[in-house]
Parts: C-alpha cells; structure tokens; sequence
C-alpha cells in the first residue's frame, strides 16, 4: 500500500498503516489491536505488524500514528 502510494502521488516516501482498532471486527488470528505497517521510500521497503494490547480505539489509532512516525524516523536515521 506504502509503495503504491508512493507512485501514485509522486512522493519519494510512504507510511502506510491499516489494522482492527475495535471495538469489533477482531478474529482469533487478528484480534482489535492488530496493526499493519509499510513504509516505502529510496532503497527501503518495511513492513511491520504490531500488536496493541487491551487498548480503547483511540488508543490504537493513537499509538499506531505515534509508532507509523518513529518508524520512518528511525529509517531515516538510519
């Protein structure tokens, strides 16, 4: 999705984040909390999912930002 916005809007980078924020549409092998992360940029392409535990949708929206954004820092730190 990262690489894909990437093209689309001409950017040179892309974070990508999608997941179950709740407070339903969880399942056994994806509970809410399951967060997807990609990130698309000059020589680098991450994919990352992350687990947020027992945590309100907002909470999950929020952390999920908050951890979209310290990955491409630490990539671009990198």
């Amino acid at each position: 999705m990262a690489r894909g916005a990437a093209q689309a809007l001409g950017a040179d980078w892309a974070l990508s984040i999608t997941g179950i924020a709740g407070p339903s549409g969880g399942s056994k092998e994806k509970p809410v909390g399951t967060v997807c992360f990609a990130l698309y940029g000059p020589g680098v392409e991450k994919r990352v999912q992350k687990y947020f535990d027992g945590k309100e949708r907002t909470e999950v929206q929020f952390q999920s930002a908050f951890y979209g954004l310290e990955l491409l820092l630490a990539t671009l730190n990198e």
